[in-house]
């Protein structure tokens, strides 16, 4: 396989009817999904997608895809096609739009709506077009043919892109359920003639590459929740995500036959189901849906409540829920179903919040130890289908973590595939596509641009790290007032601690050493003057070093030190 190239060196300029392909996320990771095509001076994104952050990234809401790679080409985007409605693929298209509101979006009829509502909310009106399966449209230099696919989410398109330098199929996320909710299948005749057409280039959904054998289908979910409202005795509470209409659907179908009412907890599942309901993707079960506002108008045992923080996110319902800062208190008795997996790098917060409603006495039900959940994704057994059907000159793996990627690489040379042909590639990797060879021919920056509260790409990784460490091993402030004149310390060192076990008397020792080591500075031949900087940087080393020795912590130390005309003024002030 051509393994990854993390070595940062800028592609050559790309050549006429040459295909080059960037993604610019979704690689490395589960989530920001973002691909770049590029052919003679036009750009088509598949995707543009965000990722939820973990907790090593405290205060950050979401990650984007960096925009840096197209930020002076935005008048050569031909279009964005977006393969279904989840938020690691619509997420970032609002930040996009923010650059250029006028860059059409073409995708299915729920896929659009979801992004529609999400940028009224951005107070962006786009320009969309609505595709079907089987449907082609060119798009500048791109001729791009759209194909069922079937997933936890309705309506999700495959797209085949067809250029001067050889033809590409992206699956986006994808699975071959043979027993669908909605009946739509992973229409694999389409797959069959797009093969005998020939595939130069072939980015598969890699998430469940790891995964033996074929990932089980939907309809089994549905008699496991049956089973699991019929045992329940006071209310239930299932979470999952905010767009996954199968899931809710299933959730409305088990609480209408065990006569139970269902309420929707949440702006984002409100939004998502009452557009999927108005588009007929949604079947609600007559006199089933109640507002929240009327819940307490029903017993404990007619209630079913649907949120979303399946994930452990901390300011999702469940979340607070398990905090006990929602408006909703979980009682003992209730039962909470987690309908959803583990996304990758969620693991800690997840089994936090499970803790968390255990202790509140809820009975709380899991994939760990029931089967309320399947895979939106494909399987090991499923991919080879693919492979051997498809025939791809070359594959690129996409969406996924790097294990992910290396199990659907090895997966394409099992079924033939020339082990130089299968590349494995990072978010900013360039890859050429000419005469049907696709070779990687550069890496192009690709940081995350991490947003917080209003602020966009300000936050660093310096800031996170400072945050870190602020909420682990506290933070020590030291002010100290100086005479340069007498060159002495007039004033302090003034300690004080936040996060740190020990009392404030415990600095008595090294104040003395901070004075004589800012005296000794100062006592210094004329031309080795000190800045305040530098003497801050003096107390920095000075109770840094004794912290870590006495307290074994490394907090943050910010130190202060003040000038002073005269010790008169200093201690006047």
């Amino acid at each position: 396989m051509a393994v990854f190239d993390t070595e940062l060196r800028q592609p050559k300029k790309l050549k006429k009817d040459t295909l080059r392909v960037v993604p610019l996320g979704g690689l490395g990771e589960v989530g920001r999904n973002m691909t770049v095509y590029e052919i003679n001076g036009q750009l088509l994104i598949v995707d543009c997608g965000v990722l939820f952050p973990e907790e090593s990234q405290p205060g950050v809401d979401l990650i984007l895809p960096d925009l840096n790679y197209i930020k002076d080409r935005l008048d050569d985007i031909a279009a964005v096609v977006l393969t279904h409605g989840h938020e690691d693929h619509i997420g970032a298209v609002p930040y996009l739009l923010r650059r250029r509101p006028d860059i059409p979006l073409i995708g299915s009829q729920l896929t659009l709506a979801l992004v529609e509502a999400k940028l009224a909310e951005h107070r962006i009106k786009p320009y969309t077009l609505t595709v079907v399966e089987g449907q082609t449209e060119k798009i500048g230099p791109f001729e791009c043919e759209f194909v069922a696919v079937n997933h936890s989410i309705p309506d999700a398109l495959a797209v085949f892109i067809r250029t001067a330098a050889g033809k590409v199929l992206h699956t986006g996320d994808f699975k071959m359920d043979q027993l669908p909710l909605d009946g739509r299948l992973t229409d694999l005749r389409h797959f069959a003639r797009l093969g005998e057409e020939g595939i130069d280039l072939f980015l598969p959904d890699s998430t469940n590459a790891e995964v033996p054998g074929f990932t089980p289908t939907e309809k089994n979910i549905g008699k496991v929740l049956s089973q699991v409202f019929r045992d329940a005795t006071q209310r239930i509470i299932v979470a999952s995500f905010s767009s996954h209409v199968h899931r809710v659907q299933q959730v409305l179908e088990a609480a209408h036959e065990r006569g139970r009412k269902v309420v929707l907890v949440g702006r984002s599942m409100v939004r998502n189901m009452t557009i999927a309901e108005k588009l007929g993707y949604l079947k609600v079960p007559p006199n089933t849906l109640v507002d929240l506002k009327k819940i307490d108008q029903y017993r404990p045992d007619e209630i079913v409540m649907m949120c979303t923080g399946s994930q452990g996110e901390p300011m999702a319902a469940l979340s607070r829920m398990a905090n006990g800062d929602h408006k909703i208190q979980v009682e003992q008795g209730d039962t909470i179903v987690l309908a959803s997996s583990l996304i990758p790098g969620n693991e800690t917060s997840v089994y936090r919040v499970i803790n968390s409603l255990l202790k509140l006495g809820a009975e709380v039900i899991h994939k760990g130890n029931a089967k309320v959940h399947v895979s939106g994704h494909a399987a090991a057994g499923e991919l080879l289908y693919c492979y051997n059907i498809l025939k791809p000159k070359n594959v690129m793996p996409v969406h996924g973590e790097v294990r992910h990627l290396i199990a659907n690489g090895n997966l394409a040379i099992e079924t033939g595939v020339p082990e130089e042909n299968v590349l494995l590639c990072e978010g900013g990797t360039v890859v050429d596509l000419a005469d049907g060879v696709a070779q990687i021919v550069g890496q192009v920056r690709c940081d995350y641009v991490y947003v917080d509260g209003r602020s966009v790409g300000e936050i660093t990784e310096e800031d996170l790290k400072d945050r870190l460490v602020l909420s682990e091993e506290g933070f020590v402030s030291v002010v100290a007032v100086i005479d340069r004149e007498t060159k002495r310390v007039v004033f302090g060192p003034d300690i004080h601690a936040r996060g740190v076990a020990e009392d404030d008397s415990v600095f008595e020792d090294i104040a003395p050493k901070i004075t004589a080591a800012l005296e000794d500075a100062l006592h210094l031949a004329p031309e080795k003057v000190h800045t305040t900087h530098q003497l801050q940087q003096i107390v920095r080393r000075t109770i840094g070093s004794w912290v870590a020795r006495r307290l074994r912590r490394k907090p943050m130390i910010l130190p202060t030190v003040l000038d002073t005309p005269s010790a008169k003024t200093a201690t006047t002030e």
